[in-house]
């Protein structure tokens, strides 16, 4: 799809610096703190209303912590994130109820987010009672039959326990339970990567057409990168806590530039095998280092192939390379 930066719209959400350090503590009645693990450290970009921005990279690099920092199911420990111009990150979770409607989430697993004990019309009418959108229940049911229908659904299937659904029907519901309140903002965490692929496809289609309808905005987190460029305007590369590189959907595809975004795009499969045998693979030495202790300077310079000396003291910044286009490496931007 063609990307949109959204250049000239004030941004809807704005995730500056944000930090997210959980401590290693050891003893039984004593304990004390020995490290601290740097999930994420010193992320920020912005999402514009009707945007969806991907964010990528490795498992445990941090992206879904990111999410729940945004969500405020974790307190980050510096940085703001500023959503409508007010931020987020360090109030009160009773000063920020409000915010509940408007920024909502589609967990990765459709079967432990969904209350087994309840059926899913009361799944999805709990939070129209909760957040008094609709106080009369025959109003409510009806609510429920549309957002099934909205979501693929039939409306009988309000009167199913969710393990009597299969695992598409089950993800279709969280979507619907997001789109209960009617949400400005939803975190997709991996939202696809538990189906199967031919389930994936309708679920991404499902969401677009979705945010086409309500124009709201995605963080679409994921290490699919086939469909994170199918659905995505923009996408942001995180590796060990980090963003690296962040650019248009199309720009970044066609056109990556840090060492790192290349060898991940270089491990992404073509189906055609003649295309396949003749494409060069960029392999990387070495482990993922440890974020309770990553590497001084830039947190990629033990596995990076262009690496200089500087690499190893300086942390680099996300700079602009192109209009649009920003990269956290100092060898490529020539500075």
């Amino acid at each position: 799809m063609n990307a949109n930066t959204h250049t000239d719209v004030e941004p809807l959400i704005r995730v500056e610096g944000l930090k997210m350090h959980f401590p290693v503590t050891e003893g039984l009645i004593m304990q004390r703190t020995v490290a601290h693990v740097k999930a994420v450290d010193g992320v920020t970009f912005s999402i514009a209303p009707g945007e969806t921005l991907g964010l990528v990279g490795e498992s445990g690099c941090g992206k879904t912590t990111v999410g729940r920092c945004i969500l405020r199911l974790e307190n980050p420990v510096e940085g703001k994130v500023i959503f409508e111009g007010e931020d987020i990150a360090n109030k009160r979770l009773s000063q920020i109820s409000h915010l509940r409607q408007d920024v909502q989430v589609i967990f990765q697993d459709p079967f432990s987010s969904l209350n087994p004990r309840q059926k899913i019309g009361t799944i999805l009418s709990e939070p129209l009672r909760v957040h008094g959108i609709i106080k009369d229940a025959r109003k409510r049911r009806e609510r429920v039959a549309e957002l099934l229908k909205l979501c693929g659904l039939n409306p009988r299937f309000a009167d199913r326990y969710p393990h009597e659904m299969s695992g598409g029907q089950r993800q279709r519901v969280g979507i619907a339970r997001a789109l209960s309140v009617n949400p400005k903002f939803i975190v997709c965490d991996e939202a696809v990567s538990a189906l199967d692929v031919s389930i994936q496809a309708q679920i991404i289609n499902l969401l677009e057409n979705l945010r086409e309808q309500f124009n709201f905005s995605y963080l679409f987190i994921a290490h699919d990168l086939s469909v994170v460029r199918h659905l995505c305007h923009r996408v942001a590369v995180m590796y060990l806590g980090k963003i690296v590189e962040l650019a248009d959907c199309d720009e970044l595809f066609d056109n990556p530039q840090h060492p790192y975004t290349q060898a991940l795009l270089s491990a992404v499969p073509v189906p055609d095998p003649t295309v396949e045998e003749q494409r060069s693979h960029q392999i990387l030495e070495g482990e993922v280092p440890s974020p309770t202790n990553p590497p001084s300077g830039c947190v990629f310079h033990p596995r990076c192939p262009k690496a200089i000396e500087s690499c190893r003291r300086e942390i680099p910044e996300l700079q602009d390379f192109s209009p649009g286009h920003a990269l956290a490496c100092p060898v490529v931007l020539g500075k």
